[in-house]
């Protein structure tokens, strides 16, 4: 099933791949992408494997109205990557802001599904009343920088050295952009 505001246009998927929110069948796809980075030390602050049942709150914390989970497969129907919006620091006043998640499979990444993916979310926002994203990018993930850039982000925080992995301390870039008043 592809998500109604794709139909509307608001994103071009890359020939032949198909976007629909997420189930709890594609749970353990998601995590094996997710973990899949972790190696990597560009993506994510997790520094082991995250297991299935650990990300069973996270997953329940999304849903189709306000912080959706997509997924994205290919024309085989396997799931080659996911994108999320999370809720930003849990209060009330924050309600209009949103994390913004993006992750491929290796196999998905350099085709344009990152810039396909980040799009879609973005002009899905307005629907579920989210009016500033953000994204939480490691200062040495030039590629996901230039992605948020290209998109009209901008870098709206640098916090210098509050990660560290294998020994290097690393900072975090937070990306911003207004979507709309």
């Amino acid at each position: 099933m592809t998500d109604a505001v794709l139909e509307e246009g608001a994103a071009v998927l890359p020939s032949g791949l198909s976007l629909r929110h997420a189930a709890l069948a594609d749970l353990p796809v998601i995590v094996e992408i997710y973990n899949a980075t972790i190696p990597g030390r560009m993506v994510t602050a997790d520094l082991e494997p995250v297991s299935v049942e650990s990300r069973l709150p996270w997953f329940h914390a999304h849903g189709p109205d306000r912080h959706p989970l997509w997924v994205v497969s290919d024309e085989a129907g396997q799931v080659i990557g996911w994108a999320s919006l999370s809720a930003f620091y849990g209060r009330p006043a924050y309600a209009a802001t949103a994390e913004v998640s993006i992750y491929l499979a290796a196999s998905a990444q350099g085709r344009g599904l990152g810039s396909a993916l980040l799009e879609y979310v973005m002009a899905a926002c307005p629907r579920l009343g989210i009016r500033t994203l953000l994204g939480f990018i490691f200062g040495h993930n030039l590629p996901s920088l230039a992605l948020f850039e290209k998109k009209g982000f901008a870098r709206w925080a640098h916090l210098p050295d509050v990660a560290e992995l294998d020994g290097v301390r690393r900072a975090l870039v937070i990306m911003g952009r207004a979507l709309y008043q």
